[in-house]
């Protein structure tokens, strides 16, 4: 039997492209699966080899995308640059803050690295920027600004909560870190986050519910849909911490689990582990956001008797 090459070989060829430019800053890395099929290994094997370059800070796990090259100083020449500071503005700023927090978390972003991603100097950016927090102020209304309410609005109630819900998880899909910078107890006063809730409380205004009601409902819809998306970047530090991504964890996980199921007191846990499932968030978002205007559905019917 052929034996496949060892992880150090396919982490070189990797690591090869990547210095390249072949694989560019951002661009995804092939996952564990791809490189078992492609080079005829075992999964534990190619998970060594994509943690060689995550040690080497050469990848970063993206929530909801994969592995991915990272910003380093040995790619930052694979990313394009601002040729002078004559060209900063608020809005390149911002922009290029969001690419890095897209890519590698809101704890990369600095106002330091912000300034080298742009080729300027850090000092250049305060001229249009305050700080750090106004920063990151600005980059949640740009993330939440990237909707564009329709105009006219669809009719009737549950399609307009449905366009609003579709809008907040799309934010958050693309931009991971959003949703843990937005906060239910204690919000941000933001512009973009004040045309969510006014779209949400117009879409109930002619419902026979009251005002503080409706401002529950869009809560209620804001949290659940910023609840399932915190698992993003949760997934993202942990696969950072640990090594492995969330098929390998649970790979790794499984006999412990069955172990635990095997004692005869889960009986639906052990029916369960015997289903293919596979968690999806982007389907558990859709159908929490059913079940709540199902729920909300029924609320108005008994409200209009």
């Amino acid at each position: 039997m052929t034996r496949g090459p060892g992880a150090a070989a396919i982490a070189s060829e990797l690591r090869a492209r990547i210095l390249s430019g072949e694989l560019a800053v951002g661009q995804k890395v092939p996952s564990t699966r791809e490189l078992t099929r492609r080079w005829g290994v075992a999964m534990a094997t190619a998970s060594k080899a994509l943690a060689m370059l995550r040690q080497e800070g050469l990848t970063r796990p993206v929530p909801g995308v994969g592995t991915v090259v990272a910003a380093t100083p040995a790619t930052a020449r694979l990313r394009p640059r601002a040729a002078s500071d004559a060209g900063l503005d608020a809005e390149t700023i911002v922009a290029t803050a969001m690419r890095v927090a897209d890519v590698e978390g809101l704890e990369a972003v600095s106002m330091r690295r912000v300034a080298a991603e742009l080729g300027a100097a850090t000092m250049s950016l305060y001229r249009h920027v305050a700080d750090k927090d106004d920063l990151v102020l600005r980059m949640q209304e740009a993330a939440l600004g990237e909707w564009e309410p329709p105009d006219p609005p669809p009719a009737g109630w549950r399609a307009r909560l449905e366009v609003a819900a579709a809008a907040l998880w799309a934010a958050f899909r693309t931009h991971p870190w959003l949703a843990t910078v937005m906060s239910l107890t204690r919000p941000t006063p933001l512009r973009k986050g004040l045309a969510f809730t006014e779209w949400c409380l117009a879409a109930l205004r002619d419902e026979p519910i009251p005002l503080q009601e409706a401002f529950d409902v869009q809560l209620i819809l804001f949290n659940l849909v910023r609840g399932v998306a915190l698992g993003f970047e949760a997934e993202a530090a942990a696969t950072a911490e640990t090594g492995l991504d969330s098929e390998e964890w649970l790979e790794r996980s499984m006999p412990a689990l069955q172990a635990l199921v095997a004692s005869g007191r889960f009986p639906m846990m052990s029916r369960m582990l015997a289903e293919d499932y596979d968690l999806d968030l982007d389907l558990l978002a859709r159908s929490g956001i059913t079940y709540l205007l199902d729920g909300l559905a029924v609320r108005l019917q008994r409200a209009r008797r």
